[in-house]
């Protein structure tokens, strides 16, 4: 299943020729088989003398029956509109300053999708094809992709539909009967719609957070951040809006290195972490600020958050998809993505985040984030 060399005569007939010895990938120790990709080699009279592994395992031809036929026979490949390709590209006619085809979805033999890319190799400019280097790839992970990116948008569709549905029916019935309400009934109704904007926003932001994280791009503007008053901060809020003061515990080991990172995304992680203890643990939320070994090579010291509940814990065989999208450790609502973010925004940072079971038994989220102190201050 290597490249070799081929009886073949010259000319450009059908029939099969004896197959080519195996050998090394151009003889430089490379055996094709060990390629991710599928492989396919034609020879200058079209006849495939290399058919790895991975192209039998994509294109369900074995390599013995693919070895020395036409490359049009061993590859029998049409467009979306049911062309030929072969033929419709004719690698070995044409002009002769081509160099190849651009990947592209194509179909074999029942409507499989593949992505297919060649390569003309000629041994000097504009002179005959010496050989045609066709690629291959399966396209079952760019499937996967889309129907996530599908799963996505129905997800968001489906959250921001009631929020929407309830500030248009609450402000219609404003606009339309203004005078038959009372004053309280009027602030209710606004107060309402003044929530339901907030949800349309935080899942906007969602999104667009979803989107920076998957390209790469989600920015991070480091500021110094004092960990423990940031905690501080979000657990005053719950107790301010009706949680009891003592369902939460905050220890904060000193002394802590100074930490710098995006207070406005740390602040996200936080309000995430503690959310789902509140919402979905029982019992004390216990949250650990405390010093640690910095996750980033070259760095010394870091800062770790430990959130932890007395709750029923997540299951075991959960636990590895945490961190996906979608998601959800109970049925209370959620669109699932919430964790998926806070990864990425730990990640983002250069920091590391992991899930497991507090020694009550309940949920553990634990992130760990380096110093990152600008240079000047090192």
């Amino acid at each position: 299943m290597s490249v070799g060399t081929s009886n073949a005569p010259g000319g450009r007939g059908t029939g099969r020729v004896p197959a080519p010895r195996h050998g090394d990938l151009t003889g430089l120790g490379i055996d094709p088989d060990e390629l991710p990709d599928g492989l396919v080699i034609a020879d200058e009279h079209g006849i495939v003398v290399c058919f790895n592994a991975a192209a039998a395992r994509i294109t369900a031809t074995a390599p013995a029956d693919a070895l020395g036929l036409r490359l049009e026979k061993a590859l029998p490949l049409e467009d979306l509109e049911g062309r030929r390709w072969w033929q419709l590209t004719d690698p070995y006619g044409g002009l002769a300053i081509r160099v190849g085809q651009p990947e592209r979805n194509l179909l074999l033999p029942g409507g499989r999708e593949v992505m297919v890319s060649a390569r003309y190799v000629r041994a000097e400019p504009a002179g005959p094809v010496r050989r045609v280097v066709v690629s291959l790839r399966d396209t079952e992970a760019r499937r996967r992709t889309e129907r996530s990116h599908a799963e996505l948008i129905a997800t968001v569709a489906h959250e921001l539909r009631s929020p929407l549905t309830s500030v248009k029916g609450f402000t219609a019935t404003l606009l339309a009967k203004w005078e038959r309400f009372t004053d309280d009934q009027k602030r209710l109704m606004l107060e309402t719609v003044d929530a339901d904007a907030d949800r349309v926003t935080r899942l906007i932001a969602e999104l667009l957070d979803i989107s920076r994280i998957d390209s790469g791009r989600l920015e991070v503007r480091r500021q110094p951040v004092d960990m423990g008053a940031a905690v501080g901060r979000h657990i005053q809020a719950y107790v301010a809006a009706g949680q009891p003061a003592d369902r939460f515990l905050l220890r904060i080991e000193q002394p802590l290195p100074a930490l710098w990172a995006d207070p406005d995304k740390i602040d996200q992680v936080l309000s995430n972490l503690i959310e789902n203890a509140v919402r979905h643990g029982e019992g004390t939320v216990t949250i650990d600020v405390t010093p640690s070994a910095s996750p980033r090579e070259g760095e010394d010291a870091g800062t770790s958050v430990t959130v932890g509940d007395e709750g029923p814990g997540i299951p075991e065989e959960s636990m590895n998809r945490v961190f996906t999208r979608f998601w959800r450790g109970s049925k209370r609502g959620g669109t699932g993505l919430g964790l998926y973010i806070v990864k990425g925004i730990v990640e983002a940072h250069g920091g590391t985040i992991t899930v497991g079971r507090a020694p009550s038994g309940g949920a553990e989220f634990r992130f760990t984030l380096p110093v990152s102190a600008p240079a000047y201050l090192t």
